[in-house]
């Protein structure tokens, strides 16, 4: 069999045609995204009704014709975070090098989990983490690996913090022959991804401490010091303490130097869970907010947050990556992945929970490149006082009310004109009017933000990591705002009760 007959080749000439005309479509997409609605309004019932409810096909259908009509799908019924009036959660406007980062690597396909599999790719990676470790301002020795997003970047540095400061014997008897609970603190406003790590990895979720914030919704490190102690006391063996630079309801960035020379002084792990703010640690008048970065022993972060990577590409970066190997290293006798050569070389398998691994880095690597430290410290300092912008405009308005700004994150809420309810069960009443207008603003199209509990407040929550957004977008969002408040306050108002 010299040549095989089959459907799924795409010869030179038609993979050409094909592919520039979805590079066409892609272009004018990308022109076109502030005109379109940023999200379909369609229900879950009426996109199956577009898609079909079709059996598996028997057999083919072209490749020119499925990529045109499912171009169509995916253009026409999509939530789109590269729209300018995107502040929802924590995801990226993309840069375009990326997707076509993604369209590159995807051709050769690569594995990066081991260095035979995958020689320039995993080349490539090791000089991403490089790069994203300079970034951030931390020693260029820190390894590391990219993962999926935040909470794998997280769970991967938990591990590995377990391993270094857990008794030896917990890999033979695991965690049930062991006499020391082993406790894990963080402040009460870190992301859920630790008691997640805390439940899936045997710990159970009381072996959280949740320690209370201050005033500015920093990590109370006095409690966290005094509780420290008292699990000592008790015979538990604290063993992680996780910092947060940049929560992701307000932004706030913990006081990391207090929290550094804390774990330093009873031996713990010090992580930074940074996967939403630590890059604008790279703003030279923003690096004091960061002091005691340098001290991590693992740092997590989010290119397809605040470095405007496409999904996925999240990264855990740790100070000494032998720690890595010492968690996930495992050498079956079918692994002929040995290491011989010099210059450092690697197997990725070895340094997180996947074997098999994408090419993620490619697509971070190449915008570092394209926009350069410079760029990034422009794009992340106007993202910063647009949200400035947006909380400015909020205090100048009657029907609005800014509550926190920090980063590039604004809280607001919506209150109407001559609310006649007072007290507690006005509270209530703007918790409840404030819910509503995210679910309308969210289902409407025409912006979209997400929201947080701010001092038991119900707010609006813009996050702008957003490199389209301008301040004609975020005057445009006032007026969405308050019009859309107006409307649904006047909506309760006469709902029966």
């Amino acid at each position: 069999m010299e040549k095989r007959d089959n459907s799924i080749e795409i010869n030179k000439a038609e993979f050409q045609k094909i592919g520039y005309k979805l590079i066409d479509t892609i272009s004018e997409f990308l022109v076109d995204i502030s005109d379109k609605p940023v999200t379909t309004s369609k229900s879950p019932k009426e996109l199956q009704k577009i898609l079909g409810n079709l059996s598996l096909p028997e057999n083919g259908t072209s490749a020119e014709a499925l990529l045109e009509s499912t171009s169509k799908l995916v253009l026409d019924h999509s939530l789109f975070n590269g729209h300018p009036k995107f502040f929802g959660f924590i995801t990226s406007s993309a840069a375009p090098i990326g997707a076509l980062a993604d369209l590159l690597a995807s051709s050769v396909n690569a594995n990066v989990g081991g260095q035979i599999l995958s020689p320039i790719a995993t080349e490539i990676e090791k000089q991403t983490i490089k790069w994203l470790a300079e970034f951030i301002g931390v020693s260029s020795n820190y390894g590391g690996v990219l993962v999926s997003g935040g909470n794998m970047a997280n769970f991967t540095a938990f591990l590995a913090a377990r391993t270094a400061k857990a008794p030896k014997k917990i890999k033979e008897e695991g965690l049930s022959n062991s006499n020391n609970k082993l406790i894990t603190y963080c402040s009460k406003s870190t992301h859920t991804w630790i008691d997640k790590a805390a439940i899936l990895f045997g710990h159970g979720s009381n072996s959280v401490r949740w320690i209370p914030t201050d005033a500015s919704n920093k990590m109370d490190n006095e409690v966290l010091e005094q509780t420290i102690k008292d699990d000592l006391k008790q015979g538990h063996q604290p063993f992680m303490v996780v910092g947060t630079a940049g929560d992701v309801s307000t932004g706030v960035i913990d006081n990391l130097e207090t929290i550094a020379t804390i774990s330093k002084k009873y031996n713990l792990w010090f992580h930074i869970d940074g996967a939403y703010g630590i890059p604008a640690a790279i703003i030279p008048e923003l690096k004091v907010l960061f002091k005691g970065v340098k001290e991590a022993d693992s740092i997590a972060l989010d290119p397809h947050k605040w470095l405007y990577s496409p999904l996925e590409a999240g990264c855990t970066l740790v100070k000494n990556p032998k720690h890595l190997i010492d968690t996930y290293s495992s050498h079956p006798e079918y692994y002929n992945f040995s290491l011989t050569e010099e210059g450092g070389s690697l197997n990725y398998f070895e340094y997180g929970l996947q074997n098999s691994r994408g090419f993620r880095a490619l697509k971070v690597w190449l915008a570092l490149q394209q926009i350069g430290s410079n760029g990034y410290i422009k794009l992340i300092r106007e993202d910063i006082e647009l949200s400035k912008y947006f909380y400015a405009l909020a205090a100048q308005h009657n029907e609005l009310e800014p509550i926190t700004q920090n980063l590039s994150i604004t809280t607001l809420r919506y209150i109407p004109e001559n609310l006649a309810i007072k007290d507690e069960q006005k509270e209530t009443y703007l918790n409840n009017l404030n819910e509503e207008l995210v679910t309308v603003l969210q289902g409407g199209g025409e912006l979209f933000l997400s929201n947080a509990i701010v001092a038991k407040k119900y707010c609006l929550r813009t996050c702008i990591v957003n490199f389209r957004t301008t301040k004609k977008d975020i005057e445009e969002c006032i007026t969405i705002i308050v019009n859309q408040g107006r409307k649904t306050h006047q909506k309760l108002l006469d709902k029966p009760l």
